[in-house]
């Protein structure tokens, strides 16, 4: 029935799509090519009473999405993180979607907790409360445990998500294809690319163990982060469909009227929230990728709390050094040398040229910079930036353009506690601090520590591989010499080498 259902569910979402007037948006944004547009149309148009009607108050995107349903909604949520594949209009859209979706009854919840836990309800907690937020894929309770009385959210799947996620995906899988078929040239579409992403993004909130693994990695990063607190999880009472965690008790950190009310300062708010972004993005090379003020609160001591944790950015750390580079070097306009770390990185092809690509990045710092300080956007730098070196032939990286909206969304929640914030100046010690550490004399002692940990490994097998290479010389020397030169002796030289650099290491550290 995949075949038949597919087709069905994309003639219902073209349907959808026209009724609701987002058919030539979505095309529009993904600069779809004239036979895509009519094979689209053509599926919408004729059928356009099957499609929903959607909340006419809402944009013609957002409304299509929200009234296909959970999964729909979901999928705009991770687009409006690619504003590389969208286009800044249509992300900036999908941004506002709301996955807020009628909760499912509090007997459903407890037989999900009681079937995944192994216990009853009443064993494990001893309050339980009716569903007080409800998503697109799961819902939160309010309970307390009834071993230790302490207060916990108790997150559960909705029943039979992963069937009905996996539904819609294989549709989505299946226009990918027919977009393949009918636009193979279409080179901002890359559907299958989309897709896939989107298919791992689902797969990661669809498994509740990998959202406690990531809160219980990202609490353990920033355990020393002043200021700053994350609700703890409670692996005991955590499974894939349930996630029990530690109640977060405060002011949300949308309500400006309720955080003055309650004698805290929005300024170091304001600033708090930015730093501890970037701290997290450039120190951890691990962030929370959802910080808007739905997922912050503010504890009674002034703490800041994050919770809700089903996407999370990662950045290795090459990459968090190259990005920290170049926003070191915008902040200090220094273009040629922010030009110098893309050429380095490999990000922009060497045939390039590095002077004229340098006058282009001057063409995107010097225009923001002559703004009033106030109005600095980090996000925008970013975006910009993007826009230029995409000009110039550099491959688009997914993390940091997941990184580029979350900045967005970091900067929107700093403004609005504090809409003077002067973001650079906030940003400056956190990025020159980052450079000290990774990119300085610290960093090189550190790598050269980290080198000879790796290579003191390989310590024990370096007699085996020189005798190897011996040995294997002994049967081609003699028959084919030129095979020792460009071959067997580099090997032998590389391991006398390695093992002459494990000596050193051990010396030395």
């Amino acid at each position: 029935m995949r075949g038949p259902h597919n087709i069905i569910r994309l003639i219902r979402t073209g349907a959808t799509l026209e009724r609701t007037g987002a058919m030539n948006v979505v095309l529009d944004a993904f600069e779809a090519p004239p036979l895509l547009r009519f094979v689209a149309h053509a599926l919408g148009k004729p059928f356009q009473w099957l499609g929903y009607k959607g909340d006419p108050d809402m944009p013609p995107a957002t409304r299509a999405l929200t009234a296909l349903g959970p999964a729909y909604i979901k999928f705009g949520q991770v687009l409006s993180t690619r504003p590389d594949v969208v286009g800044d209009d249509l992300a900036e859209q999908l941004r506002v979607l709301q996955d807020k979706l009628p909760p499912f009854s509090k007997a459903e919840a407890m037989a999900e907790v009681e079937k995944e836990l192994g216990r009853s309800v009443a064993e494990v907690f001893s309050e339980f409360s009716e569903p007080i937020a409800a998503a697109s894929i799961a819902q939160v309770h309010r309970a307390r445990l009834a071993d230790s009385d302490q207060d916990v959210a108790v997150k559960v799947l909705r029943p039979g998500i992963e069937r009905a996620f996996r539904k819609d995906v294989d549709a989505f899988y299946f226009a990918a294809r027919i977009v393949d078929l009918f636009a193979p040239g279409a080179r901002r579409l890359r559907p299958m690319e989309v897709i896939e992403h989107f298919d791992g993004v689902v797969q990661g909130e669809l498994d509740l163990r990998l959202e406690s693994a990531a809160a219980s990695e990202f609490a353990a990063n920033t355990t020393d982060d002043e200021g700053f607190q994350l609700p703890q999880i409670v692996w005991n009472y955590s499974a894939r469909r349930v996630m029990t965690l530690g109640w977060a008790d405060g002011v949300p950190l949308g309500d400006n009227d309720a955080i003055d009310g309650a004698g805290h300062n929005r300024v170091d708010l304001g600033e708090r929230v930015l730093r501890l972004f970037l701290m997290h993005a450039l120190r951890d090379g691990f962030f929370h990728a959802d910080m808007h003020q739905g997922n912050l609160k503010v504890a009674a001591n002034g703490d800041i709390i994050a919770y809700d944790f089903g996407i999370m950015g990662h950045i290795d750390e090459y990459t968090r050094r190259v990005y920290a580079e170049i926003l070191f070097g915008f902040i200090r306009r220094d273009y040629k040398r922010v030009a110098e770390v893309h050429f380095e990185a490999g990000y922009v092809p060497a045939n390039q040229d590095v002077d004229e690509f340098a006058r282009a990045l001057r063409a995107v710092g010097e225009p923001i910079f002559g703004m009033d300080a106030t109005h600095i956007s980090m996000g925008r730098l970013l975006s910009y930036l993007f826009e230029v070196t995409e000009r110039f032939g550099m491959e688009t990286r997914t993390e940091l353009i997941l990184l580029q909206r979350t900045m967005v969304v970091v900067e929107g929640v700093a403004r609005s506690l504090n809409p003077h914030i002067n973001i650079w100046e906030v940003a400056h010690p956190v990025v020159e601090d980052y450079i000290k550490k990774s990119i300085g004399p610290r960093a090189i002692v550190s790598d050269l520590a980290k080198t000879a940990k790796v290579l003191a490994r390989f310590g024990p097998r370096l007699p085996g591989l020189v005798e190897q290479a011996l040995i294997a010389q002994t049967h081609v020397s003699d028959q084919q010499p030129s095979a020792w030169r460009t071959a067997i002796a580099p090997a032998v030289v590389g391991a006398v080498v390695g093992g002459c650099a494990v000596l050193a290491a051990i010396a030395l550290f």
